[in-house]
């Protein structure tokens, strides 16, 4: 039997932090007390104070494979998840090919189960043409419908109405949403081209993407999903303005619509554009102090209910291009849960807040069994951090396969220093257990 004692640890769970230990059996978290005698093979692991908290559930990834893989792939990105503290994640369905049969939704799950180091789930993603494969998607084994109601990487936009409202009619399975209204996007580059050619500024990139083009298809979608009575989620909310299409007057499990942020949405502004350029040009745009601000309050007041990633890689040849040829999106897996835990540190969100958004929300709003909560009988997901140990990112400690983050040269005064997946130590003050794989996610629908 595989028996370990996490002891001494700050354990953080449902808006609680206590010190106690911690006995993990074989997968499974077997107790939790005040104190765990170890007994005869039994590994014990000192926490010495660190937090112990669930494992990091990200609902929303763009690992690459299959097709993009220069970019990216299960194996790597997983591995650098773990590091960051994320034991579970949602890949989108924007690979090549894309993911919108059923047949090629398992050859993903096939790959997964082979390289994820971490556990994992899938998206099928909806067209303008799938709604009869759609509906054959299996709601026990796959973690929803994604659908781009604005163009993003791999080109998936669903524009029409009628299959749109066939599509929110048709299926009691939580719909994704990633919202931007493309005519006022394509009107918008239009202009700046016709002004700069391909060498757009960056700083107009949140106007080209403006606050209006996110607003009128967030709020068409929210209207379309109390029409139909749809299960939504809208991913990465970019403004202030659109925070007050959501409530928090009725508790999660009770919301029919729900909401999504993400770290570069939440860390950086429009004024980083100078600096960092196409390196943090991300679909939505990052935009205003004002819009961050916005957003943090709203994330603060349960309007919005989930931290994310939107883990979306490219080649640093790919970013450095000029604006209309440089992809949107960066890697942020391995250095998320780093990124809010400096929020805590400056006081912004309380550890206790962190958890409940990055791990308990999660697995609520995807009713994912037995994850996102350090209890009793629920498997042993976890991430011992260390709040007084520092580490600055670095082209040497990067794990993403495109080896680049936003984050390079930022010292964050946190260290994740181990991550149990399904209670096996996948990583330990920088090393990885290479041996063990990842599960598949599975559905309480």
């Amino acid at each position: 039997m595989n028996r370990t004692v996490i002891k001494n640890a700050q354990i953080v769970n449902e808006n609680i932090v206590f010190k106690g230990d911690l006995l993990i059996e074989n997968n499974i978290i077997k107790e939790i007390s005040k104190h765990i005698s170890a007994s005869e093979n039994t590994n014990i692991i000192d926490a010495n104070g660190s937090f112990l908290l669930p494992g990091f559930i990200d609902d929303q990834v763009h690992f690459r494979e299959p097709g993009l893989t220069h970019k990216a792939n299960i194996a790597t990105e997983s591995k650098a998840a773990i590091a960051g503290g994320i034991t579970s994640f949602i890949e989108m369905p924007n690979t090549v090919p894309q993911a919108t049969t059923q047949e090629l939704l398992e050859d993903k799950f096939k790959i997964a189960a082979k390289d994820s180091y971490a556990n994992y789930s899938f998206m099928f993603g909806g067209t303008n043409d799938n709604l009869e494969e759609l509906l054959k998607t299996n709601p026990k084994k796959v973690a929803g419908i994604k659908l781009f109601l604005g163009s993003s990487t791999g080109n998936m936009l669903v524009d029409n109405e009628e299959v749109l409202e066939k599509i929110f009619s048709s299926t009691k399975m939580l719909i994704s949403v990633h919202c931007e209204d493309e005519a006022t996007i394509r009107k918008n580059t239009e202009h700046y081209k016709a002004i700069y050619g391909d060498d757009i500024p960056l700083k107009f990139h949140p106007i080209i993407r403006s606050e209006e083009a996110c607003y009128l298809s967030s709020s068409r979608a929210i209207e379309l999903a109390k029409k139909t009575g749809a299960r939504l989620h809208i991913f990465h909310l970019s403004t202030e303005k659109e925070t007050h299409l959501f409530r928090n007057d009725i508790p999660l499990e009770e919301k029919q619509i729900t909401a999504e942020v993400c770290i570069h949405h939440l860390w950086f502004s429009d004024k980083d554009y100078d600096e960092k350029g196409t390196l943090i040009k991300w679909n939505p745009a990052v935009k205003t102090a004002n819009d961050r601000a916005g957003l943090w309050k709203a994330l603060l007041d349960d309007r919005i209910d989930v931290i994310a990633t939107d883990h979306a890689p490219h080649t640093i040849e790919e970013k450095n291009n000029v604006y209309t040829k440089a992809p949107s999106g960066g890697p942020l897996v391995q250095h998320a849960l780093n990124a809010i835990l400096e929020k805590v540190k400056e006081g912004t969100i309380s550890i206790e807040k962190a958890v409940e958004k990055m791990s308990h929300n999660p697995a609520k709003i995807f009713k994912i069994e037995k994850r996102g909560f350090i209890k009793e009988g629920f498997y042993a997901d976890l991430v011992l951090v260390n709040s007084s140990l520092s580490n600055t990112v670095s082209k040497e400690n990067i794990l993403y396969k495109c080896g680049w983050s936003p984050f390079e040269g930022t010292t964050f005064s946190s260290t994740i220093t181990h991550t149990f997946v399904n209670g096996n130590l996948m990583y330990e003050n920088g090393k990885f257990n290479e041996e063990i794989k990842g599960e598949r996610l599975v559905f309480n629908r």
